[in-house]
């Protein structure tokens, strides 16, 4: 019998196991996939920010920057980090508005962040277009990390710490007795708590216990290119709406490709990986014009992957459903950064070690809220 079982090996689940197993919690993770980080993880593009209008998603978010900016410092893996920073570009007084009133209330949740002038970010990222450009909001400590050797890292942390992972096995069923019996297509598994961290089954995997999870899953693309010389910095975010797409944002990962991704307008709801023939022309064309000098890189490949949704983008953890289950579901494209911090706060939450800041994250990311109003920055 174990204390914890985990549901899912990806962006949210293996830093948890990892948190568990740090403060001895006896912690098995059974994922369908033939190893950890093989659902949405793989299609992530890589950006960690705290740049988010949440005091919740902020604080979640500050806790995995470190984790990723002291990972190779205090493990000895290289998993890719670049403290580029991110930069969200204001073309319109609309947005430079709205970009500008948030500004104070992320330096009070204890984001580095400020305003910057036109001039100021076209330093910062040279050779961005400066035509009818008003300036934009930069946090210089976000930045950027593989997907992959992240995930991996962390798997081999949490087993070297006690964890245990069954891959290859698919959860059928949850059942609470005196227990939890958790079954898959391969075995039978018992615990004293559940942890649904399901991604893009999440509701599925909900359902099994009982709760409804209101977690709807949308499709985005991604891209990336050749790799060149490094010619810029920091993740570059236009949250301007044009036709089929609501925003889109751009940044050189550490090895010299140029990763991007769109979110559409009106969304796309579903499971599918299947990549589109309209992806890579629309987002060609908002990239270019924001940046000319993308014109003549040449695109590798594209992918398709899920964003778990919830109605408000904010995602759902702590206690839901029976006592003892659990869920960190719904990160809306955003678990690869904030997961870390998620397990930390779960891991605290189980151990009985709660913060006052944990403390504030659960109360507004619990189950039984209202579900109003979106996160501006989702």
């Amino acid at each position: 019998m174990h204390d914890v079982i985990i549901i899912g090996a990806g962006s949210v689940g293996t830093p948890t196991a990892m948190s568990l197993a740090e403060r001895g919690i006896k912690t098995l993770v059974i994922d369908r996939g033939n190893s950890s980080g093989q659902g949405n993880n793989k299609c992530a593009i890589g950006g960690i920010r705290a740049t988010h209008s949440d005091p919740a998603k902020i604080a979640l978010s500050l806790h995995s920057l470190k984790t990723f900016s002291t990972w190779e410092e205090i493990h000895g893996d290289d998993i890719g980090w670049y403290m580029g920073g991110y930069t969200f570009v204001a073309y319109t007084e609309a947005i430079s508005g709205a970009l500008q009133e948030l500004v104070p209330a992320k330096q009070k949740a204890g984001l580095n962040i400020r305003w910057y002038s036109a001039g100021e970010i076209r330093e910062i990222v040279p050779g961005i277009n400066p035509e009818g450009l008003l300036g934009g909001t930069f946090s210089p400590e976000d930045g950027s990390a593989s997907p992959m050797e992240s995930s991996y890292a962390f798997h081999r942390y949490a087993v070297k710490l006690g964890a245990e992972f069954r891959f290859g096995e698919t959860v059928t069923s949850i059942k609470k007795g005196s227990v939890f019996t958790v079954t898959t297509d391969k075995g039978e598994y018992t615990c004293a708590r559940v942890i649904n961290c399901a991604g893009s089954f999440g509701r599925e995997v909900g359902a099994m216990a009982g709760v409804d999870l209101p977690v709807y899953p949308d499709m985005h693309e991604a891209g990336i290119t050749e790799p060149v010389q490094r010619f810029f910095n920091p993740m570059v975010v236009d949250i301007s709406k044009v036709s089929g797409s609501a925003n889109y944002y751009f940044y050189q990962y550490s090895t010299g490709q140029v990763v991007f991704c769109i979110t559409p307008d009106p969304p796309i709801p579903g499971k599918g990986t299947e990549e589109t023939s309209a992806f890579l022309p629309q987002v060609a064309s908002r990239m270019v014009k924001l940046y000319p000098g993308l014109a003549n890189i040449k695109v590798r490949r594209t992918w398709r992957g899920c964003y778990p949704q919830t109605p408000d983008g904010t995602p759902i953890i702590g206690q839901v459903g029976p006592e003892g289950y659990y869920a960190a579901v719904g990160m809306c494209g955003q678990g690869f950064m904030l997961g870390p911090g998620a397990g930390e706060v779960m891991a605290r939450l189980i151990a009985g070690e709660s913060t006052g800041e944990d403390k504030m994250v659960l109360s507004a990311m619990k189950l039984d809220r209202e579900f109003s109003g979106t996160e501006a920055l989702r």
